[in-house]
C-alpha cells in the first residue's frame, strides 16, 4: 500500500487528485483535519510519513513544503510553477523522449502547466526531429475553461449576478509574462518563448492549444508533421488523431472530465495549424500528476485515469 499525502487538497487540482485516489485500493491517503492543514508541523509530519506527496499549492508555499520535506525519502510531485525549470527537478511529461525513465528514478517531479502541456506536446517532438528550427519565433493561442483559474474564478463565473463581461471569452496574459512561458521555451529547446495568447471562456473545463505555422518553416511539410506526431503519440494518454474535427469545428470541451490528450494537424503545406485538446484539470494538471505518481510506483501509468 502506497502512502500518499496531498498538500493543498482543498484547491481544484488537489480535489481532483483526491477524488481519483479515493477510489483506488492500492493507495492510503494521509489526511489532515482542516484545523491542521496549514500548520507547518502537521504538514511536515504528513510529508515525512508519505511515500509520495503532491504539492497543490501556490509557488511560495510549494517551496516551503519542499523545505519541510528535507531529510526524508518522500517523492515529491509539485503541481505549482515553482520548480518546472529548477535544477534537480525532472519535468513530469512522460511522453517526451527519455522522460518516463527519468521520472521513474526521481524524487522531485515538476508537473507541467496546463497551457504548457499542449504547447510542448505540439512543438517539442518537431524541434527534436529537426522539423522546426530551435530559433523559430512561434505564436500560440490557448482556450481554457474557467476552472483553471481556481476557486475564485470558479466563483466569479458561477455566482448569480456575475459581471456580464464574463459572458464572452476573455484574453489575458497581456503583458507577455505568463508564468508558463519559461517551461514552454526550455522544455521545447527553443531560443525564444512564443507570443502567447491565453483565452478563458464560459465553460468549466477543457483546453485547446493551437500553434500556427507557415509551411516554409516546416522541414518536410505537413506529411512530415503527421509522421512525427504518429510516432511520438501512439496513446493511450496522448494520441495523434488524423481527423479530429467535428464537421469543420474543434471544440475545446471535447475531452472535459478526462485525463488524455488529442494532438492533430490541419491545413496544408502552405499554412498549417497544430492543435492539442485535453482537460485543463486532467492531462493539464491532476491527471498528469497521477500519471507521474503511477510511474514512480512502477505500475501501469494509466491506472486510475479516465481515458477515451
Amino acid at each position: 500500500m502506497t502512502k500518499v499525502f496531498i498538500d493543498g487538497s482543498a484547491g481544484t487540482t488537489g480535489l481532483r487528485i483526491r477524488e481519483r485516489l479515493e477510489a483506488r485500493k492500492d493507495i492510503e491517503l494521509i489526511l489532515l483535519p482542516d484545523a491542521l492543514r496549514k500548520q507547518p508541523e502537521a504538514r511536515r509530519d504528513a510529508i515525512h510519513a508519505a511515500d509520495i506527496a503532491f504539492l497543490c499549492l501556490p509557488d511560495d508555499a510549494a517551496r516551503e513544503a519542499v523545505a519541510l520535506a528535507g531529510g526524508c525519502d518522500t517523492a515529491i510531485i509539485d503541481t505549482s510553477t515553482a520548480h518546472r525549470v529548477a535544477p534537480g527537478w525532472v519535468y513530469g511529461m512522460a511522453e517526451l523522449p527519455g522522460q518516463r525513465q527519468r521520472i521513474a528514478t526521481s524524487k522531485r517531479v515538476a508537473n507541467p502547466g496546463c497551457h504548457a502541456s499542449g504547447f510542448i506536446a505540439l512543438v517539442a517532438p518537431l524541434v527534436h526531429a529537426g522539423v522546426l528550427d530551435r530559433d523559430m519565433k512561434l505564436s500560440c493561442f490557448s482556450l481554457t475553461g474557467y476552472s483553471g483559474g481556481g476557486k475564485k474564478m470558479i466563483a466569479d463565473y458561477e455566482n448569480d449576478g456575475r459581471d456580464p463581461l464574463l459572458d464572452a471569452p476573455r484574453q489575458y496574459g497581456l503583458n507577455q509574462a505568463h508564468k508558463h512561458l519559461p517551461e514552454m521555451a526550455a522544455v521545447c529547446g527553443l531560443a525564444s518563448a512564443p507570443v502567447f495568447s491565453p483565452i478563458v471562456a464560459d465553460f468549466f473545463s477543457g483546453m485547446e492549444v493551437s500553434v500556427p505555422l507557415f509551411g516554409e518553416w516546416v522541414d518536410g511539410g505537413i506529411q512530415r508533421v503527421h509522421e512525427v506526431f504518429a510516432a511520438a503519440y501512439p496513446g493511450p494518454v496522448i494520441r495523434f488523431v488524423e481527423q479530429a474535427d467535428e464537421s469543420g469545428f474543434l471544440s475545446a470541451g471535447k475531452l472535459s472530465g478526462r485525463d488524455d490528450m488529442e494532438v492533430t494537424v490541419t491545413g496544408s503545406d502552405e499554412r498549417m495549424l497544430l492543435t492539442a485538446r485535453f482537460d485543463n484539470l486532467g492531462k493539464g494538471a491532476s491527471g498528469a500528476a497521477i500519471q507521474n505518481m503511477n510511474i514512480l510506483m512502477g505500475i501501469s501509468e494509466t491506472e486510475g485515469l479516465v481515458l477515451g
